[in-house]
């Protein structure tokens, strides 16, 4: 049970949440991520599930110490998320709600650029459907504009993935390094992700626009399953200190000029990550311990922000 694919839990929770209702529906919903999240405490460093497709050997499933770091993290938000998602009778929120969480835990268990990729794709799609879950025009407008971000970052990804597989054979996903065309393909599809500067606006636009628990969901996985990808494969990445610093320092003049609260958040979000990405850029142990330790603090209380100011505003 112990190689048991992370996702499954959530997959096999956001299909029975489709047809079921009241209690049963709850009951499910939180057994995902406590299910989910004992497989990944029984985990051990160096376990890896392939899966052979075609000519390619994926691997699914890897566990070492930075998978399981974020792994425990996104079980625990995951948990938190569902639970403040209970009150909610929208079918559409709780199973979308689901899969999000399940393939933000599938990506950072992937041990190769394509698993990488599927997961990288439900992730955009799923997050999508929460902004969409709000049913008004803002909403819509703001969904499709993040939508077309996440299609821009998945294509980088699948264009550098394909370019260092026809290059090198390799698909595994470790560190990468800057050092050719399709580094920096893989490099801007993490970036968008992570809310790089001028590539940050479907933050600022699609989590308000998001139901309030939509965006409890929202600022817990995408970024955060971006910051896992860029310490994987661009750990001490020089150019990372100063796209860091500046993303920790310009969102602060918009958001004391802003009055939509939620938004305030969006940017206070874009500079906690900048911290992270400057760690990732130094690139030393004690930095990315520091990285992966700011992310958890992030995911917990920017999450009990955004739930207390769905609570009050909402």
């Amino acid at each position: 049970m112990t190689n048991l694919h992370p996702f499954l839990p959530f997959l096999i929770a956001g299909i029975l949440a489709a047809f079921t209702r009241g209690w049963i529906r709850s009951a499910i919903m939180l057994a995902a991520p406590l299910f989910g999240g004992y497989q990944v405490m029984q985990a051990v460093p160096g376990t890896m599930v392939m899966l052979q497709v075609l000519d390619l050997e994926l691997t699914i499933y890897r566990v070492d110490e930075l998978s399981l770091l974020f792994g425990y993290l996104f079980h625990l938000g995951a948990f938190i998320c569902i639970l403040f998602a209970l009150h909610l009778k929208d079918t559409l929120q709780h199973v979308a709600g689901l899969l999000y969480a399940g393939s933000a835990i599938g990506a950072v268990f992937a041990g190769d650029l394509f698993t990488l990729f599927v997961f990288w794709e439900v992730l955009g799609l799923t997050s999508a459907f929460l902004i969409w879950a709000s049913r008004d025009e803002r909403s819509f407008h703001a969904g499709m504009r993040y939508f077309l971000f996440q299609v821009l970052s998945g294509v980088l990804l699948l264009g550098g993935a394909l370019w260092i597989w026809w290059t090198t054979g390799d698909i595994s996903f470790n560190e990468i390094g800057l050092d050719s065309g399709a580094s920096w393909l893989i490099f801007m599809a993490f970036g968008i992700k992570c809310g790089f500067p001028l590539l940050h606006n479907w933050i600022t636009d699609g989590y308000p626009a998001s139901t309030p628990t939509g965006t409890v969901f929202l600022c817990a996985f995408t970024t955060k399953a971006a910051i896992y990808a860029m310490a994987r494969g661009f750990p001490g990445t020089e150019i990372l200190i100063y796209i860091g610093a500046f993303m920790a320092c310009y969102p602060i003049f918009f958001a004391v000029i802003e009055n939509d609260l939620r938004k305030v958040l969006a940017y206070s979000m874009i500079n906690q990550l900048g911290f992270m990405v400057v760690g990732i850029g130094i690139g030393s142990a004690l930095a990315l311990n520091g990285a992966v330790g700011h992310a958890f603090n992030d995911v917990l209380f920017k999450g009990l922000l955004f739930m207390s100011m769905g609570a009050v505003l909402y």
